[in-house]
């Protein structure tokens, strides 16, 4: 074997060493890249999902901040309904009721006047004695008026006519014969001269 043939042999298994190391590399580069663009993907993928979950949660969150809202809001507006109501219900008896006290105390002041005649006074006896007659039958007759399901009610009392205002949707004319009934026993009043409302 002679110096050239050897050194063409190196040659060669040099180069063919030299391309398997070269593939190797590119392969094993190839590789890597191929690993990293994967993972950066499954990230990307990943945070995409983060991100419509995020933004799923928010948009659960906004619709039930919306719908406490509104149901806030609804329950705020029945609330104030309602407190109106119990406003006009409270607020009338106690007008009525100071109309009554106004004019027991005006009666009174007859009787304590030592320059009105005695048949004045006894005229203003008279009327103290019905306005107390009148302020108990109307109490009587608004609680057993509640007693039957009526969350609340106020009587107004002009001579024969009886006004009743119910704190009610509607009214049934099965309440309605009842409240009749109640007011024409306990105010000895005639059914024509009842007027029953609701509110």
């Amino acid at each position: 074997m002679n110096l050239k043939s050897i050194n063409r042999n190196q040659i060669v298994l040099f180069v063919v060493a030299l391309m398997l190391i070269t593939a190797g590399y590119l392969n094993y580069t190839m590789q890597a890249t191929e690993v990293s663009s994967n993972i950066i993907s499954e990230n990307e993928v990943a945070a995409i999902g983060d991100a419509k979950l995020v933004s799923s949660n928010n948009l659960i969150t906004n619709d039930i901040d919306s719908n406490i809202i509104t149901k806030e809001t609804s329950a705020e507006v029945n609330e104030q309904e309602n407190d109106e109501e119990d406003d006009y219900f409270a607020s009338s008896r106690l007008g009525r009721n100071t109309m009554y006290s106004q004019m027991i105390e005006s009666y009174q002041n007859l009787l304590d006047n030592s320059n009105v005649g005695e048949e004045q006074k006894t005229v203003a006896t008279q009327e103290i004695t019905n306005i107390n007659n009148i302020q108990n039958s109307i109490m009587i007759c608004e609680n057993l008026i509640k007693t039957k399901g009526i969350e609340d009610v106020v009587i107004f009392v002009n001579d024969k006519s009886i006004s009743v205002i119910v704190k009610a949707d509607k009214l049934e004319n099965d309440t309605i014969a009842q409240i009749q009934n109640i007011i024409a026993r306990e105010m000895d009043a005639e059914i024509e001269n009842i007027h029953i409302s609701n509110k």
